[in-house]
């Protein structure tokens, strides 16, 4: 399989997690850091990366995206 896409789990500074999915990891980390990415991580920042997944499509990346900003913080951290 050819890696081109990520679903991602961030920590933010106020204990809340943020989830994304990017066809480029390290470009949109560096973003959330500085800033630039969502409102939430620029609201909440410093982030830390927690946990990502691998996929060969974004629309892959983006549905595994949206079924976990479905779940309850209690499951997001497990």
């Amino acid at each position: 399989m050819i890696v081109v896409c990520y679903m991602y789990i961030l920590w933010c500074s106020n204990g809340s997690y943020y989830t994304g999915s990017t066809k480029d990891l390290i470009q949109r980390l560096v973003q959330h850091q500085n800033g630039e990415g969502s409102n939430h991580t620029r609201k909440f920042g410093p982030v830390e990366l927690i946990y990502f997944e691998e996929f060969d499509r974004i629309d892959f990346a983006f549905d595994r995206e949206k079924q976990i900003q479905g779940w309850s913080r209690r499951k997001r951290k497990h």
